[in-house]
């Protein structure tokens, strides 16, 4: 039995996770949990899977956790504490379904402690993707990605020799507004951006997909996690989300995985690697007609794709300067103190303007980050 920890549990990937362990009792064992702020779901989880352990960031949702469950769960409390709980739990893997930049000390530590990380979190590999590929080889420990493109790519790889493979093609949605005009993208609002026309996903990670920002971040984590430059990777709008990603080999031939639109089922095969296990949510229906679209994506309404790209190309903190304006600028347009199109126009505005560092540690990728979210909300200040 497969003993596991949840990050971000009450989240869309960490409610998916725990509903494939609930279908396969007899292959997981849930050991660890770790949220934000919502105590009562993590109390319903606890009945529900009986961890030992679990984290909340915060200090009022982690004090109500401990009323429940007196003596029964520890409880830890802050990024500190659930680094401790990474620690002190014996686990075989951590499910790492955290959003954000704070995902990224986690998946390092879970390695280092001997754990193999499922990961969600593609901050992690855009901000620290060099550091995190040298833990995985020091420690021997495997990243397994969620993320169904991240997925797709990982399972058409499998077997093949890295130098015949000639691209990497991430399919997109498109989003809410892949038809829209310039114009019509004045005046979006945060409802319409929520409307993601084909996965349920949380707030952060639906707006990256309106701004295909999220497909941007995917580049800059396949390049990393997969050993391709960012001149072999290419982005398609596939609307129907069937086709997953790609991958073209020297020889001509293209390799791709399909499946329903339903993130359990990668996240049930990053649990399950090597195997495959059956799996209760279905497959696509052959004897009815359905049609796969492939179109390009338009760099020019859509600029977070073009700055991914380059944050790519300059690599050092270029990339963790991205990513900390991007959640700053997306939290801003939520709140309703920016525009839909002032959230590229501020990114890139932050990574210009940010102290570029080629060879980052940790600390400074940490500071690059920070850095970043402050020059957002000056910019913010300033409107």
């Amino acid at each position: 039995m497969k003993r596991l920890i949840i990050l971000g549990s009450t989240g869309s990937i960490g409610t998916s996770s725990l509903d494939v362990i609930a279908s396969n009792p007899d292959e997981f064992r849930v050991v660890g949990l770790a949220a934000g702020t919502s105590s009562d779901r993590m109390c319903d989880q606890i009945r529900a899977f009986h961890p030992s352990s679990v984290a909340m960031n915060d200090a009022t949702a982690a004090e109500n956790v401990r009323k429940s469950f007196d003596t029964m769960v520890r409880v830890y409390e802050g990024l500190e504490g659930m680094l401790s709980m990474i620690g002190d739990i014996d686990a075989d893997a951590v499910i790492n379904g955290l959003v954000g930049s704070v995902g990224m000390v986690p998946t390092i530590t879970a390695m280092e402690n001997g754990m193999d990380v499922y990961l969600a979190n593609k901050e992690t590999i855009v901000m620290a993707g060099d550091l995190v590929m040298e833990t995985v080889k020091h420690t021997g420990q495997r990243i397994v990605p969620i993320d169904s493109e991240m997925s797709a790519i990982y399972q058409c790889l499998k077997g093949e020799h890295p130098s015949h493979v000639k691209r990497l093609i991430l399919t997109a949605s498109g989003g809410p507004f892949v038809d829209f005009t310039q114009e019509a993208l004045d005046s979006v609002t945060v409802e319409e951006a929520l409307n993601h026309p084909n996965w349920p996903m949380g707030t952060k990670n639906t707006i990256d997909s309106a701004t295909l920002m999220n497909k941007g971040l995917e580049v800059i984590e396949a390049s990393r996690l997969f050993g391709v430059s960012g001149d072999r990777i290419d982005v398609t709008i596939h609307r129907s989300s069937i086709a997953h990603s790609l991958v073209e080999f020297i020889d001509g031939s293209i390799l791709c995985q399909m499946s329903v639109p339903n993130m359990r089922l990668a996240i049930q095969y990053a649990m399950t690697d090597p195997e495959r296990m059956p799996s209760p949510y279905g497959g696509l229906d052959f004897t009815r007609p359905f049609s796969l679209t492939f179109e390009p994506p338009d760099y020019e309404r859509f600029p977070c794709l073009r700055l991914a790209f380059e944050a790519l190309e300059r690599g050092g903190t270029a990339t963790a300067a991205l990513n900390g304006a991007n959640e700053r600028a997306v939290e801003a347009f939520v709140d309703g103190d920016i525009t839909f199109k002032e959230i590229p126009e501020m990114i890139e505005t932050a990574v210009d303007r940010h102290r570029f560092i080629e060879r980052p540690d940790i600390g400074d990728l940490i500071e690059t980050d920070r850095d970043a979210k402050r020059r957002i909300e000056e910019m913010i200040d300033l409107l």
